[in-house]
C-alpha cells in the first residue's frame, strides 16, 4: 500500500485532500499539521478510527520529526500544503509567513532528498514531492489574459514572495539535486472547511449574524475561483501522472468580481432563509478601504493540465458555490469551534499592528 506524507492537512485545502483520497484511493496517509488558528481536529474528525489515516502533530522545521516520519513509514510520496496563506495576515505579521513558508519549505525538502537519495532505485525513482502553491505568485493581471506556466513570477505582497521563493526552492531542489518535485499553481479555492476569514465563510458568517458585509474598493478585483474538491483531484492526478520537475496551473475558468461573489451569495441566502430577519441579505454590503497593494485581476490557464493529464473542473461556480453554502448552513458547529476567540471576524491586513512593530 502507497505511503503519502501530507503537511497541512489539518487545514482547508488539506484537510480536503486528506478526506478524498482516503474516501476514494486504497492507500496511508500520514498527516503532519502543527494547529495553527486555521489547522483543526474538528476537519479531521470523521476519519477517527481510520487506520490508514495517521496523525501528527508537529512542525515541518523540525527535521528530526519529518525525517523520521519519512523513514518510520516508509513513505513514496510528500504532499505539501502546509503554509501560511492569508494575505491580510501576511501583511500585518510577515515573519511567520517566511518562517513558515520559505524556511519550512527549505527544511522539508532538505529533508526528503535526504531520505530520497537511500531507497532503492525502484523506490527512488517512483518517489515525488509535490508542492502546492498559488497563482498570486504571478503578480497582478490586466483586464485580459491569463497566467501560465511560464508567466515570469512578480510576487506583491508577502505572503505571495513567501510562496514564490518557496516554489524557486522546489525547482532547485529538483535542478540541482535530482528530487523527483512537482508544483501546482491553483487559482482562488472555496468548499468546506474553509477557516472564516476568506472571502466566502466570511460573508457567509457575517450575513448569518446580521454584520456588514465588507468588500474592499469598489469590489471590483477579479478571482478565478476554483472548488476545492476539484483542486484535490487536480492534486491526485498530477502525483498520479505528471512529470517530475513540471509545473502544472490548476483553475476553475470561473472569473468574478469580489462583488458579483458577494451579490451572488446573497441571492443564494436569500433563497436558503426566507424567514431570515436580515434578508435582503445585499442591504448589508458595506464597501471598505481597500487592501495595501490589492493585486486587480487573477486569472488561470489551466490547459496545460486539461491536455497532459485529462483534468477538468466537474464544478462551476454556481454549483460549487451551492454545495459551499449547504455545508456551512449544516456545520454550524464546525464554525463555532474553530473560531476560538483568535478570531473573530475582525478587519485584517491594515499593515498596522505587525509583529515587527508592536
Amino acid at each position: 500500500m502507497q505511503t503519502i506524507l501530507v503537511t497541512g492537512g489539518a487545514g482547508f485545502i488539506g484537510g480536503n485532500f486528506v478526506h478524498l483520497m482516503l474516501a476514494e484511493w486504497d492507500l496511508r496517509l500520514v498527516n503532519l499539521d502543527r494547529l495553527t488558528y486555521a489547522g483543526n481536529l474538528d476537519t479531521l474528525r470523521p476519519l477517527a478510527g481510520n487506520p490508514r489515516h495517521i496523525f501528527v502533530q508537529g512542525d515541518i522545521g523540525d527535521r528530526t520529526l519529518v525525517s523520521r516520519l519519512l523513514r518510520d513509514y516508509e513513505v513514496d510520496a510528500v504532499v505539501n500544503f502546509a503554509a501560511e496563506s492569508h494575505v491580510d495576515r501576511s501583511i500585518d505579521g510577515p515573519a511567520a509567513f517566511i518562517e513558515t513558508n520559505v524556511v519550512g519549505t527549505f527544511n522539508l525538502l532538505d529533508c526528503a532528498r535526504g531520505y530520497w537519495s537511500g531507497l532503492s532505485a525502484a523506490r527512488k525513482a517512483a518517489f515525488r514531492f509535490l508542492h502546492v502553491s498559488t497563482d498570486e505568485v504571478y503578480g497582478s493581471l490586466g483586464p485580459t489574459g491569463k497566467f501560465t506556466e511560464r508567466t515570469p513570477y512578480a510576487p506583491n505582497s508577502p505572503y505571495s514572495a513567501s510562496k514564490a521563493a518557496s516554489d524557486h526552492l522546489v525547482r532547485a531542489w529538483h535542478h540541482t539535486y535530482g528530487l523527483p518535485v512537482l508544483t501546482t499553481n491553483c487559482s482562488n479555492n472555496y468548499g468546506p472547511y474553509q477557516f472564516p476569514e476568506k472571502l466566502i465563510p466570511l460573508t457567509i458568517a457575517k450575513a448569518l449574524a446580521g454584520e456588514p458585509l465588507p468588500i474592499y474598493g469598489d469590489g471590483s478585483n477579479v478571482r478565478d475561483w476554483l472548488y476545492v474538491e476539484d483542486h484535490c483531484r487536480a492534486i491526485a492526478r498530477v502525483l498520479e501522472a505528471g512529470r517530475p520537475g513540471e509545473v502544472y496551473n490548476v483553475g476553475g475558468n470561473s472569473e468574478k468580481t469580489n462583488l458579483d461573489v458577494v451579490d451572488t451569495l446573497c441571492a443564494l441566502l436569500d433563497e436558503a432563509l426566507p424567514e431570515s430577519p436580515h434578508r435582503p441579505h445585499a442591504a448589508l454590503k458595506q464597501f471598505v478601504t481597500d487592501r495595501p497593494g490589492h493585486d486587480q485581476r487573477y486569472a488561470i490557464d489551466a490547459s496545460k493540465l486539461e491536455t497532459e493529464l485529462g483534468w477538468a473542473p466537474r464544478e462551476t461556480f454556481e454549483s460549487g458555490l451551492g454545495r459551499t453554502l449547504d455545508w456551512y448552513l449544516t456545520h454550524a458547529d464546525w464554525v463555532r469551534r474553530v473560531t476560538d476567540g483568535s478570531y473573530r471576524g475582525q478587519r485584517l491586513g491594515t499593515g498596522g499592528d505587525s509583529e515587527e512593530t508592536a
